[in-house]
């Protein structure tokens, strides 16, 4: 199947890509891989991005090998000095046995290589002579040595895929480059069938060449572009920290820098600010520095990210070295400046193995100079990519597992943090099926009993069950004699319902409406109690407090009053009996009402208020008497 990301006619930048991709292969040997498919869309969707690659992009997937060939030939063919082509190769990588390096094709036979395979001495010549200024060719490949039928595997080695690819320049071009994604053996054939050194894991070459792309984090010196020895740098770092074992390589025969796509970073020059500003800024005057922060405040909300970063560079100076006054104000201006994401969180949860990618948007705060940020991610699981507002973020669902990260965002503006957590499921398994209950064991057949022989004696014994007994034998009266109807069988047990046993019947005696009724105005007559007893609390206090200072001020004047008199003068008696009254009452009713509410059917109303009265009740109760004992001692040391 061959697919084109755009059409004639050429595109006026003069970029084209040949992307090829196999992961079907007629032959049983050749096992299936897992990710050219996926690399193929992802690497034509960012190198045919206007914004990134500007591409005219081509994608070969599972083609024969004169297809690819032919495909080839025509991509190298009639190129003006001024075009720039990029090749990328995903498949398998075989050498024969005189260690040529081809590549491998849907109808690929390990033992006709020479036949069945894309030759590399075949995609070299085609790069040497093409007239195109710029050439980049990235092979994604894994490579192993083909052998003749039972023949021991080889031990592995250096495959050298680069000096396959040494020899001529092209003829009228600038110059062209090789990157493989490794330079060693990785695969190894016993017999006819190649069997993987290591276990499956999906091409991290590939994956970090459209990451640094789309995410412009190749991008390493912020110019706005990428370089091709920038793209190579950031790859081989990127590929060593998911893959020791792995080393991509390079051969480059290149005068200058060949560009391959746009990056969104670029290195904001902070632009001077204007002298009255800086002279404002070294005044003497207080008011006039704090003017002068004012004025910087406004310039870093410009959206020409140069003035904003030129005003936010001489707050930070203010903020360092001046007085403790002026350099306070200084910094909340700066704090009120920076990148600051919505959320900062995000937990994806449960995702299923092998689900579509889920998406979460990432909103960034703030003047044009704080959402300017460039996007660091170190997990290869974990995706981010700018939109018009922040970032996109996704994740990837090929590997289970609790996964754990972090999105980096740095700019002029600070630095700040967007913490990702997310579990893939691992893929479900068909539940197995429940052993099947033991049935009841079957009840014998009815064998009708056979008489004995004529003259024979019946065995000893009881007789067989009623419904295991044979009707009795009759002789019919005539041709026309109607036919004894059958025995009724047996009465038999029906087995048990098991919706009854899942939802037992109600209760026998189920509570009347009345009870509930009559629960309810027990309950609410005990809260009205409790309530008047704490009423009449509060007023015996204050009529306690009222005798007390009587006393105090008989003391003074020497007068003959005691406190006993004081206290039956300030009435608090009075109150003080009818709390006692009304808390024992309120106790009294709470009880009642618990014992008229039926425990089957509890009425959450009713008990509520049943609590609430004995939560007001018991401590005005145990208060009341406390006063009572107190006001017996008065009356006794009077």
């Amino acid at each position: 199947m061959t697919s084109s990301a755009r059409a004639s006619p050429r595109p006026p930048a003069s970029r084209h890509a040949l992307i090829i991709a196999n992961d079907t292969y007629q032959d049983e040997g050749l096992r299936q891989l897992t990710s050219p498919a996926q690399d193929a869309e992802a690497l034509a969707a960012v190198l045919g991005d206007p914004q990134i690659g500007g591409f005219d992009v081509q994608v070969v997937r599972n083609e024969p090998s004169h297809t690819i060939a032919t495909r080839l030939d025509d991509f190298f063919s009639d190129r003006r000095p001024s075009d720039t082509l990029v090749v990328h190769f995903s498949c398998h990588g075989l050498k024969s046995e005189s260690g040529e390096l081809y590549f491998a094709a849907g109808n690929t036979r390990p033992r006709r290589l020479a036949s069945t395979a894309v030759p590399a001495d075949f995609v070299r010549r085609c790069m040497s002579s093409t007239r195109a200024r710029s050439v980049a060719l990235f092979l994604d490949c894994c490579y192993g040595g083909a052998f003749p039928q039972g023949a021991a595997a080889r031990a592995s080695g250096d495959v050298n895929v680069l000096d396959s690819f040494a020899g001529d320049r092209p003829g009228g071009g600038r110059g062209w480059a090789v990157i493989t994604a490794s330079n060693s053996m990785e695969y190894a054939f016993e017999g006819t069938e190649l069997t993987r050194t290591s276990g499956p894991r999906p091409s991290v070459f590939t994956s970090a060449l459209v990451s640094g792309l789309a995410t412009g984090e190749a991008d390493l010196d912020q110019d706005g572009r990428i370089s091709l020895d920038e793209l190579y740098d950031y790859v081989f770092d990127r590929v060593r920290q998911e893959n020791p074992h792995q080393t991509p390589s390079r051969s480059v025969d290149m005068q200058g820098d060949l560009y391959l796509a746009r990056s969104r970073r670029r290195r904001i020059a902070p632009s001077p600010v204007p002298d009255d500003v800086r002279a404002a800024m070294h005044s003497p005057d207080l008011y006039s520095r704090r003017g002068a922060i004012a004025e910087l405040r406004a310039r870093m909300d410009n959206p020409d990210l140069a003035v904003a970063a030129g005003a936010r560079e001489a707050l930070d100076e203010m903020a360092r070295r001046d007085i403790r006054a002026v350099a306070d104000e200084a910094a909340r201006a700066l704090d009120e400046v920076r990148v600051t994401p919505r959320p900062a969180r995000l937990d994806f949860g449960p995702v299923p193995r092998h689900a579509p990618s889920p998406h979460r948007p990432v909103r960034l705060l703030g003047p044009p100079l704080a959402r300017s940020c460039a996007v660091h991610v170190e997990d290869d699981w974990l995706r981010a990519t700018e939109s018009s507002d922040g970032l996109d973020v996704s994740v990837d669902t090929s590997r289970p597992g609790r996964r754990s990260g972090d999105i980096v965002l740095k700019g002029a503006a600070g630095e700040a943090v967007v913490h990702v957590e997310a579990e893939v499921l691992p893929a479900p398994t068909p539940p197995d099926r429940p052993p099947a209950p033991p049935d009841s064991p079957p009840a014998p057949p009815e064998v009708p009993e056979t008489p004995p022989p004529h003259g024979a004696a019946r065995p000893a014994g009881p007789p067989p069950p009623a419904r295991l007994r044979p009707p009795p034998a009759h002789t019919p009266a005539g041709p026309h004699a109607a036919p004894k109807p059958p025995p009724a069988p047996a009465a038999r047990t029906s087995p048990p319902d098991p919706a009854r046993l899942a939802h037992p019947p109600a209760p026998a005696h189920p509570p009347a409406p009345s009870t509930a009724k009559r629960a309810s105005a027990l309950a609410a007559a005990a809260l009205g109690l409790a309530v008047t007893s704490l009423i009449t609390l509060v007023l015996t206090a204050v009529g306690a407090a009222r005798a007390l200072a009587n006393q105090a001020r008989n003391d003074r004047l020497h007068l003959t009053w005691t406190l006993n008199d004081e206290i039956h003068k300030s009435g608090m008696m009075t109150p003080l009996v009818i709390c006692l009254i009304t808390a024992v009452l309120a106790l009294i009713l709470v009880s009642m009402t618990r014992r008229t509410l039926h425990p089957a059917a509890p009425v959450r109303t009713t008990r509520t208020l049943t609590l609430t009265a004995k939560a007001l009740a018991v401590p005005a109760l145990a208060l009341a008497v406390l006063a009572l004992v107190m006001c017996l001692i008065a009356a006794a040391q009077a």
